[in-house]
Order: C-alpha cells, then sequence, then structure tokens
C-alpha cells in the first residue's frame, strides 16, 4: 500500500489562496514594467514591421513558443501577415519557409536558446530584419538583433523562480501591444475585423447583407390591391410567412398586411368578405434595399417592433421578404 500522503485534504486552503494572490501581484508587476520601459525600440518595432512586405515569421522554443503562437495568431487576425515557425523545425527544412521580404520576431526571455541562436547568422544572412523579445539584454539572441524589446522580469510567479510564468505573461502582453499599436497604425477597423473572423458573431453582422438571407422570387407572398381578404388569407398561409405584400400593377411594394392585423380586423367586428387588400393594409411598408447589412433589418424590425419586412429595389418593385426568424437562423441575432 502506498505510504504517499493525501494532498488533495492536507493542502491549506489559505496557503493556495495566498499563492494566487502573489501570483497575480508579480505578473501585474510584470506587466506594469513593461509600461514603464517601452520607449523609441518599440517605435522602431512598429515601423518596421510596417514596412515588411512579406509576413511576420515569430519564433520561440517551449513556453515562449505556445506565447508566439499566440502573438502570430493575433497579428495575423488584426491585419498584419504572420505565422509561426518552430526554430527546432527551422533548422531542418523549414528555414525555407521564410523569404527576404519578411521579418523575424524571436522570443526568448533568456535570449540564449540553442535552437533558436543557432539559426540567426543564417537568418541575418538572408537579409531578414530579426526583432527580438527578450529578457537578456546581453544575450546572443539580442545581439543578433536589429531591434531589441525588453520583455523581462525581476522575478517568475513560480516560488522556485523557474517555471516560465511571469515572464510569459510579460511576452504576452508585449506581443498584444505590438498587434494592437499595429491595428491603429493601419486604421484597421470593425469590417476589417469581420473579414478576417467571418466564422465569429462579429463577422456574421458584418458581412451578412439582407440578399443573403431573404425569401425571394414565388416564396414572397404578394396580392394586388384589389384582392379579397380570402385571396390575401390564402397568399399569407401558403408561402408561411406570416405577413403578405401588397403590390400595384407595376410590382411596387405599397403596403403590407400581417397576422396581427387579421386578429385587429376580426376583433372589430367588421365584415371582413367585404374588404380588399387595399382596404386593410399597412400603406407605406418599412422596406429595405437588398444590399443593406441583415443587422440593419434586425435594428429596424426591432425600432419598430415589427417581425418583417419586406425587400424592394431602386425602383420600390418588390424582390424579397424578411423575417426575424430568417435572422437568427443566420445567426445574425
Amino acid at each position: 500500500m502506498s505510504s504517499r500522503p493525501d494532498l488533495a485534504s492536507t493542502a491549506e486552503p489559505d496557503a493556495m489562496l495566498a499563492r494566487a494572490r502573489i501570483t497575480f501581484d508579480i505578473e501585474a508587476a510584470a506587466v506594469l514594467g513593461l509600461k514603464q520601459r517601452v520607449g523609441p525600440s518599440f517605435v522602431e518595432a512598429v515601423r518596421k514591421i510596417l514596412d515588411v512586405r512579406g509576413r511576420v515569421v515569430v519564433m520561440g522554443m517551449g513556453k515562449s513558443g505556445h506565447v508566439g503562437r499566440k502573438i502570430a495568431a493575433t497579428l495575423a487576425s488584426t491585419g498584419t501577415p504572420a505565422m509561426f515557425v518552430h526554430p527546432a523545425e527551422a533548422s531542418h527544412g523549414d528555414l525555407g519557409m521564410i523569404k527576404a521580404v519578411d521579418l523575424v520576431l524571436a522570443i526568448s526571455n533568456s535570449g540564449e536558446v540553442e535552437e533558436l541562436t543557432v539559426i540567426l547568422p543564417v537568418v541575418k544572412r538572408q537579409g531578414v530584419p530579426l526583432i527580438a523579445m527578450t529578457g537578456g539584454a546581453d544575450s546572443t539572441l539580442a545581439r543578433h538583433a536589429d531591434i531589441v524589446l525588453d520583455s523581462g522580469v525581476e522575478k517568475e510567479a513560480c516560488p522556485l523562480n523557474l517555471a516560465p510564468t511571469a515572464s510569459t505573461t510579460a511576452q504576452m502582453a508585449l506581443g498584444d501591444a505590438l498587434a494592437v499599436a499595429l491595428l491603429d497604425a493601419r486604421g484597421f477597423g470593425t469590417e476589417d475585423f469581420a473579414r478576417s473572423h467571418p466564422g465569429g458573431a462579429l463577422g456574421r453582422k458584418l458581412l451578412t447583407h439582407v440578399g443573403d438571407v431573404m425569401r425571394s422570387g414565388d416564396d414572397v407572398p404578394r396580392v394586388g390591391p384589389g384582392a379579397s381578404l380570402s385571396e390575401l388569407m390564402r397568399e399569407m398561409s401558403s408561402k408561411g410567412l406570416g405577413a403578405t405584400a401588397v403590390v400595384d400593377p407595376e410590382g411596387r411594394a405599397i403596403g403590407i398586411f400581417t397576422d396581427g392585423d387579421l386578429r385587429r380586423q376580426v376583433e372589430t367586428g367588421a365584415d371582413l368578405r367585404a374588404l380588399t387588400a387595399g382596404d386593410v393594409m399597412h400603406a407605406g411598408p418599412r422596406t429595405l434595399r437588398a444590399e443593406a447589412l441583415a443587422v440593419e433589418a434586425a435594428e429596424l424590425m426591432e425600432k419598430h417592433r415589427i417581425t418583417s419586412v419586406l425587400v424592394v429595389d431602386a425602383a420600390g418593385i418588390l424582390i424579397g421578404a424578411l423575417t426575424i426568424n430568417d435572422l437568427m437562423r443566420a445567426k445574425v441575432i
């Protein structure tokens, strides 16, 4: 039988919480330390990256490599073409992925990681600009670099001062600062962000147009103003929209009639058999163009408390219809 103590039962809750709070303090201090040291080299790095015709190639080993992958992804999603290349793989053929038009961002807290330093002379011979993100100002990496970004920290959050903790937090924050400064310098806006995130909620809102999700052709219920109420109801029921458009002889949308309108007509006690579509329709219906963003349709429905909207062309001709359910299926709302 094992004599190993039950660590889960013997660990002190107060000690756990104290260690967590100390970690937060150390890592917050590491990030705030960057704020005090950021200066001309950071500006130079941003300008150097803005001038690059190729991609930013991010490299790093171990935990710095994991941070590097995230930095590369953040750069790529905010307007700066970037990729991650593993240093160990680079020395076995992947260096061919780096071109003279690229720029290398090499990350190492010590600046002395062998897998990284061994390929630095090759990178330099190719004429590729090198930016170092390191805590070792006098390290091999720093000496080879064109620009050095100081990511050094006083100590790690690890109580042994060994596991990369505060240093990787500082690297991540410095990488985010680079990405955001580049985003701002490029004038990268919400629509640009949406184009690089088409699968996300923002992408759907900013890239989906009314024409992409509207019903069209024979799926759009429509009647003329002289149609009887029974004809109007048959058209509305067969198309399942919960509403029908009323159009003039040229096909222009002049009105709309909804399920709610029918209930209100019944409540008045009027002789419905004598009424026509022109009698019961709402004239001047809410309309949108097909090229409008789908999110504009959602805003229009919310503002006027309606559940459907008609889609017309420049001449006012009815070409489609859209309901709140259509928007929900498209995940616009």
